[in-house]
């Protein structure tokens, strides 16, 4: 009688420092900022342009091949805080570990530049995104920086070790 061999273990995607104004990184945020659009009213969305993400405070990040990543986030240094932005799995990839993989290096660069406290700002809506920050340790907190308390958007942080 013969085994099946194991199934090999799924290895963590590789994420890397990336250019949000790359082919496979500008659709994916064409994708968020379109879902943004789609959910919410022009003065709810506080998305930042692919260019914008490209300024020296930002550290960009993208997950899976370079030709065609699965997911992309920043982190953008604060006086006191890092903030997590432009967080976004294609729908095809959600499950797979990408959105993991990513809170993972945003906090990784966080530590590496310094940073104790991590926050975000997220929505309502996006059920599934604050339950993988939840899960990652985030708690909601009132608004911060210059958000309005619009009675739409989530905040969220989490302390760094």
């Amino acid at each position: 009688m013969t085994t099946a061999p194991a199934s090999a273990t799924p290895t963590a995607p590789t994420v890397r420092t990336a250019d949000p104004t790359s082919p496979g990184c500008a659709a994916l945020l064409d994708a968020s900022h379109a879902l943004m659009r789609a959910l919410f009213n022009p003065e709810e969305n506080h998305f930042l342009s692919h260019e914008a993400l490209r300024a020296p405070d930002i550290r960009f990040f993208a997950a899976g091949p370079e030709a065609a990543p699965l997911g992309v986030a920043a982190l953008q240094i604060k006086d006191g805080y890092g903030e997590v932005k432009s967080f976004f799995v294609s729908p095809e990839a959600r499950g797979m570990g990408i959105g993991a993989a990513l809170v993972a290096r945003v906090e990784e660069e966080a530590q590496a530049n310094g940073l104790t406290l991590l926050r975000l700002e997220t929505a309502d809506k996006l059920d599934a995104a604050c339950r993988l920050y939840e899960r990652h340790g985030f708690v909601r907190r009132g608004a911060f920086g210059d958000y309005p308390d619009n009675g739409v958007s989530v905040f969220m942080e989490k302390r760094l070790a």
